[in-house]
């Protein structure tokens, strides 16, 4: 997911893709509990997301 991508959205779209971004993280991270992940990668690049989807969400804010 890039910057531009996100750009582009309006604020509902954005806080709506924020929502599915924290559900994945929050299933990730039982995944990781329960020794189910096996690949680890994916928390810090779902975490990325949530904050260039932030960040894009606050740019909007101030237009």
């Amino acid at each position: 997911m890039n910057y531009t991508d996100l750009k582009d959205k309006n604020l509902n779209e954005l806080q709506v893709l924020l929502k599915e971004k924290k559900v994945l993280l929050f299933e990730l991270k039982a995944k990781l509990k329960t020794m189910q992940l096996t690949n680890t990668s994916e928390l810090r690049v779902a975490k990325k997301d949530i904050a260039k989807i932030q960040t894009a969400i606050t740019a909007a804010k101030a237009n």
